[in-house]
């Protein structure tokens, strides 16, 4: 008889999520946490399916009350372990992808190529013998239905950077983007190179980021304007730790340094990672 689907209690690391998919389906509880890890990679999806598994998931009672005699099981499928390492290899592989090309993979992409490989899972259950082979799946399923759905609704497929490291670095004030957008993975602008001496108005820009650590380099003799919103994360301007705003006076000699009005002016608006501002 399948166990209901609880959180356990004895097999936990953060809330027993894992450990109680593991006890329902079968599948080792690493190889769960594991696959939460890769789809937080992947579009940051893990990370709210997993909160919200942890809210609907009842706790598991941990009585330790044996339960009676049970049957001997039988031998247990390598169906759904192959699986999930199908998964994951679908998903690492396409983090390289767009990483390495220009292709621009969003969540949605990912999560999509995930569920084909645990609807070939699936398939080749059908015609396979072995406990828990075909529930463990559809547990996988659903979870990764789940992670689509929230895909969907949050606006990860709005941002330019989609996966990868970025890197920005602009050489003149007219090649200053209004806005940076970046997905998974770090993300720098660069803006040492770019020449205030003469501007007619200050330059305005803004930094979005959902997952990876930001940072921002300014031109040494630039005043500037900074604003940082953080949802998780450290941020450092110019070495001072703890900042979220303030305004600051170049470094340099030019007639325009100190005079309040900035040449530059920076929002940084950033989900999961650390943000630094520095001059070149």
């Amino acid at each position: 008889m399948r166990p209901q689907l609880r959180r356990s209690r004895s097999d936990k690391v953060i809330g027993g999520v894992g450990g109680g998919l593991a006890e329902y389906s079968g599948i080792d509880a690493l190889l769960w946490r594991v696959g939460f890890v890769a789809l937080a990679l992947a579009g940051g999806t893990g990370v709210l399916v997993y909160l919200l598994l942890w809210l609907l998931m009842p706790a598991g009672t941990g009585d330790g009350v044996p339960r009676g005699p049970r049957r001997p099981a039988g031998p247990r499928s390598p169906v759904p372990g192959m699986t999930l390492a199908g998964l994951l290899i679908v998903v690492g592989v396409l983090a390289l992808v767009g990483r390495f090309t220009g292709w621009d993979l969003d969540a949605t992409v990912v999560l999509g190529g995930a569920l084909l490989v645990v609807g070939a899972g699936l398939v080749v259950a059908s015609f396979s013998t072995g406990r828990t082979a075909r529930g463990a799946l559809i547990t996988l399923g659903a979870v990764l239905s789940l992670a689509l759905i929230a895909a969907e609704s949050v606006p990860w497929d709005d941002v330019d950077g989609g996966l990868g490291d970025r890197t920005f670095a602009p050489t003149s004030a007219g090649g200053v983007r209004s806005s940076y957008d970046g997905g998974v993975g770090d993300m720098t602008v660069d803006l040492s190179a770019v020449d205030v001496s003469d501007l007619d108005e200050p330059i305005r820009t803004t930094v979005e980021h959902g997952l990876g650590d930001v940072e921002i380099v300014l031109p040494r003799d630039a005043d500037v304007e900074v604003a940082v919103d953080v949802g998780v994360g450290e941020v450092s301007i110019f070495g001072r730790d703890g900042l979220t705003e303030g305004s600051f006076e170049g470094t340099g000699a030019g007639s325009w340094v100190g005079d309040d009005e900035p040449e530059i002016v920076l929002d940084v608006d950033s989900g999961l990672g650390d943000v630094e501002v520095t001059r070149g």
